[in-house]
């Protein structure tokens, strides 16, 4: 039965986009609504039962894992031991070596947006995408455009799919702009996503495979959410559209992607420590309230308080709702590499191996507060006339891509064994 458990999640969530609507009588037609959700649990169930289109997915871990050594040689050289080379001093026995985040790690980014650069250059991501947008219209109907920027966001970030959309969006409609910006929010880029999979290796060997597959999964889901929260104004264009991004040659791709991948890791570096700062402080604030329960009141207390029905509807047990709601919380109102690191963090045995697929799906969407100042911001420059409509639709797009996570987390849940 608790298999079935995220039945709950998924009717309360389809309630809460329709509560949200800006126009609950377009709702979309019951047939087009359940072949949405069929397409969702069928990505699910075929992406993570059927043997070999799992271990096809899973093959990527080994190119994830030549990238990351190639990368610590270049970190290494960089920064010395701090970035991976050997130590100039013995350890005491029983002492690990030092993982400094901000060196080891976080170059994945770097050389990962370079590499997507250059793919995207000789046309190999160029084709998987136009194949993932030609997908999405066909299944779902969506616009040429909506489909680009779906394909897109599989693997560009927050500010580069905008870019590749960027040629459309003073002219799309209001409905298909949000559309595009609730598929942003719902998944992360491939750089993002090697780093968030090498934090939870630890906990969670096929995090590669399994982040992955929640992207696909949050597409429909995606679609189907945000065209519940903004119904259609028009009738959807389904002309094909091409991506409006190119660069003058492979170095130009290459360098190019490097200094745009350094950029966004000066970012997260920047947001994570700021994030950092501002929970303690929070935490400090709240500790002047004194304990309650017999323990301090918390930031991620207060946030598995409000989460934890959210996650036990979609499936995580009671017993273990609390933690995973902190975790959830935290993505949703700060950031989800910091609610994967403490993810990471968790004793062991604080989540079962279950509600830690569920929670690690969960968590893979970029709808946090930063990104809503981000998208609006992108968008808004790229297009000026659009300023307006893209503010106004700012937090709705957070509120849907948390949906759609929370969506992704509850499919999951179905086709994963009690």
């Amino acid at each position: 039965m608790a298999q079935f458990q995220g039945i709950i999640g998924i009717i309360a969530i389809l309630g809460l986009a329709w509560a949200l609507s800006e126009d609950r009588g377009a709702r979309p037609g019951w047939r087009w609504l359940a072949g949405a959700l069929a397409l969702q649990l069928a990505i699910a169930a075929i992406a993570t039962r059927v043997p070999f289109l799992w271990a096809a997915i899973g093959q990527i871990n080994r190119a994830i894992a030549a990238v990351e050594t190639a990368t610590l040689a270049g970190s290494s050289y960089m920064f010395g031991y701090l970035g991976g080379a050997a130590l100039p001093f013995v350890l005491k026995p029983g002492v690990q070596p030092p993982l400094v985040i901000a060196f080891q790690i976080l170059p994945l980014i770097i050389v990962f947006s370079a590499l997507s650069a250059l793919l995207w250059h000789w046309g190999i991501l160029r084709a998987a995408v136009r194949g993932l947008a030609w997908a999405l219209r066909r299944t779902l109907g969506v616009s040429g455009v909506v489909g680009l920027a779906g394909g897109a966001t599989m693997f560009l970030g927050v500010v580069e799919t905008p870019l590749v959309l960027r040629a459309w969006l003073g002219r799309i409609s209001r409905a298909d702009l949000f559309m595009a910006m609730v598929l942003i929010m719902s998944t992360i880029s491939g750089a993002i996503l090697v780093l968030y999979a090498t934090t939870l290796r630890a906990v969670l060997p096929d995090a590669v495979g399994h982040m992955i597959v929640a992207s696909l999964v949050s597409l429909p889901a995606a679609v189907l959410v945000a065209r519940l929260t903004v119904p259609p104004d028009a009738a959807a264009d389904r002309s094909a559209a091409e991506p409006d991004l190119a660069y003058e040659g492979s170095m130009d791709a290459i360098v190019r992607g490097a200094m745009e991948g350094a950029q966004l890791m000066l970012a997260v570096i920047g947001i994570i420590i700021t994030l950092f700062a501002l929970v303690n402080l929070a935490d400090q604030a709240l500790a002047l309230m004194g304990p309650v329960a017999d323990a301090p009141l918390t930031l991620r207390r207060l946030l598995g308080w409000l989460f934890a029905p959210l996650m036990w509807a979609i499936g995580v047990p009671w017993g273990e709702a609390g933690d995973a709601g902190a975790l959830m919380g935290t993505k949703a109102v700060l950031n989800e590499y910091v609610a994967y690191l403490d993810l990471a963090a968790l004793p062991p045995g604080t989540l079962g191996q279950r509600s830690l697929v569920i929670v690690t799906y969960a968590l893979c969407g970029v709808a946090n507060l930063a990104s809503v100042g981000l998208i609006v911001s992108t968008i808004a420059t790229l297009a000026p006339d659009r300023r307006a409509d893209v503010a106004a639709l700012g937090m709705k797009s957070w509120a849907a891509g948390n949906m759609v996570s929370l969506l992704t987390g509850a499919m999951i849940g179905l086709v994963t064994p009690a």
